[in-house]
């Protein structure tokens, strides 16, 4: 079953709540009804379906975000290119770093990633060695890969989550096999901030458009990308970032 990748849920009516609100025999409270609520309504928007049990998940990773701020992924900005005051990209450098990453390869991109994160929800609120909420950090960047024939995506996505400062020395460990604690090395990337939802038509045409601004540039892999997501799908609007990734970084 294909899954819903959100950490928090806000921007839908409550006609659309109350529509997607299902029986069950378990009791739940309103609040977490309606929270439940929400994550089938905009679950139905990704072709993905949220099972009962995530609830406590959904209502924790709620509730914290609500309370405190997110925790940025660390970089450090090399140069920032501009036009009419727009910036129209800019490089960056994200220094070594551990992250858990899952790898997922539904018949859908939006579903592949849903997948991936739901799982790594439930390891960020206590299914983990340390039985302690983790704390959310932004952005979640999926990597995607070019099939051979270099115009459409392969359908392995790899979805990764960065450790929050305070884990970073000593990981804990996933209960869920399918999660692998990752240490990456320091990364170049070429990025450019976009709007709205991702789907593979839309990344598609952020990865033309910027390159378009960068012209040939032979220093930059071409069948390896990254999305990074730093909003929730409730947002209309919500911030995403296309990465480009330097060649030996």
């Amino acid at each position: 079953m294909a899954l819903i990748s959100i950490e928090d849920l806000d921007g839908l009516d409550d006609e659309q709540v109350d529509d997607d609100v299902t029986d069950s025999s378990e009791p739940m409270d309103e609040e977490q009804e309606r929270m439940y609520a929400h994550w089938q309504a905009v679950g139905r928007t990704h072709h993905v379906s949220v099972p009962r049990e995530m609830r406590g998940p959904i209502e924790e990773m709620t509730r914290r975000n609500q309370s405190s701020e997110q925790e940025q992924v660390p970089f450090v900005t090399v140069s920032r290119h501009e036009k009419l005051g727009e910036v129209l990209y800019e490089e960056r450098v994200y220094p070594p770093g551990k992250w858990a990453c899952v790898s997922k390869a539904e018949m859908l991109y939006e579903q592949s990633i849903s997948n991936a994160f739901m799982k790594l929800m439930r390891f960020i609120c206590k299914e983990n060695s340390t039985g302690r909420y983790l704390g959310m950090t932004v952005p979640v960047v999926n990597e995607i890969r070019m099939a051979d024939d270099g115009t459409n995506f392969t359908k392995d996505v790899l979805t990764a989550y960065y450790l929050p400062a305070e884990f970073q020395a000593r990981p804990p460990e996933p209960t869920d096999p399918d999660i692998r604690i990752v240490d990456r090395d320091t990364i170049r990337v070429i990025t450019r901030v976009f709007r709205g939802t991702t789907t593979e038509e839309t990344i598609s045409h952020q990865i033309s458009t910027l390159w378009e601004l960068l012209g040939n540039s032979g220093d930059v892999i071409q069948d390896r990308y990254m999305v990074a997501v730093y909003e929730n799908p409730g947002v209309p609007q919500r911030r995403n970032e296309i990465w480009f990734i330097r060649r030996g970084s």
